[in-house]
């Protein structure tokens, strides 16, 4: 199989910057542990503090492209993967393009030349980490840009094409939740997002199986395929529910002395999960590797991995 620019990804490119934080601080800006929210203007002097500790990190991010990156990670072809976003012209932007080229990412940015780079807050608490995005110049992506030639270029070599949610509010001409849904095969999300999900459409249930099931029948424009839904838990199991049943698989439980920061983990899980099926490999192995994948990212700070995977040597039995 030809394997060039095979996955692309679209999605908010944001330069995390992390660090370990106390409940002070956390109860100072209201932040709630283990949220992840859009900045408002009472969070805005956080990031200078948090940039002024004595261990801060700062590590290129945003969901999809972290996604991205440990697909491709996971690979290990290069040209693999493809993504576009938006950046400002800035020291931050370029550290994001040299950061995302260096893990071997066909990055197209649009570069905002009004607009600083964005910035993810990543508040370490205990292992536990809560995620306040300040979108700036990923607010400004034009469909304009995705048009041009070589951009578009990526969009027809795809084979699999992965967009997170968060970029649905930032370039709607680009992509469309309502227009989009009828079109995916796979929906990828957390069980708080699953009942939220529910809640709003009004099904009136919890039940996180359920709702998978309920998430894959819902209308699809082709017959081609049938939509599978993957709804992570933590340590509880991964569902996934296809043809109107649900499977469970468990993960992996690490110790907790062997946490360091959950941030990313999701994101690990989709990417590890994509290497897999852009290989056509069956399901079971794509939730493994996605396990993988989140397992080996939790154990690290930020959204960060070893040179190589050892993910053939990785047992799990389901």
């Amino acid at each position: 199989m030809e394997y060039e620019g095979i996955l692309l990804g679209m999605g908010n490119p944001l330069l995390d910057i992390s660090a370990v934080v106390d409940e002070q601080f956390l109860k100072k800006y209201d932040i709630k542990l283990n949220n992840a929210i859009l900045a408002e203007d009472k969070h805005l002097p956080m990031y200078d503090e948090l940039a002024s500790k004595q261990n801060v990190e700062y590590i290129a991010g945003g969901a999809t492209q972290n996604s991205i990156k440990v697909a491709q990670w996971m690979l290990q072809i290069p040209g693999a993967t493809g993504y576009i976003g938006s950046i400002g012209k800035d020291k931050f932007g370029e550290e994001m393009k040299k950061n995302s080229k260096s893990a071997g990412v066909n990055v197209h940015y649009y570069e905002d030349e009004s607009t600083p780079t964005g910035t993810c807050a990543v508040c370490v608490v205990g292992g536990e980490r809560s995620l306040i995005a300040n979108l700036s110049a990923a607010n400004c992506y034009k469909s304009d840009h995705l048009k041009q030639p070589e951009n578009w270029s990526l969009v027809e070599k795809a084979k699999y094409i992965y967009i997170a949610g968060f970029f649905l509010t930032v370039s709607p001409e680009s992509i469309q939740l309502e227009q989009a849904l009828p079109y995916v095969d796979y929906v990828f999300g957390n069980e708080t997002e699953a009942r939220t999900f529910s809640k709003v459409h009004g099904w009136q249930t919890e039940n996180v199986e359920e709702i998978a099931v309920r998430i894959s029948q819902l209308p699809k424009a082709s017959g081609t395929h049938k939509r599978i839904t993957v709804i992570t838990q933590g340590a509880d199991p991964v569902v996934v529910a296809e043809d109107g049943k649900v499977k469970l698989f468990p993960v992996v439980l690490l110790p907790k002395e062997k946490l360091v920061d959950t941030n990313g983990a999701g994101d690990a899980f989709v990417g590890g999960f994509l290497s897999q099926l852009v290989q056509e490999k069956p399901i079971e192995d794509c939730v493994r590797a996605g396990c993988y994948a989140a397992n080996v990212i939790i154990q690290r700070s930020g959204c960060t991995y070893p040179e190589k995977p050892d993910f053939i040597y990785f047992d799990v039995s389901f």
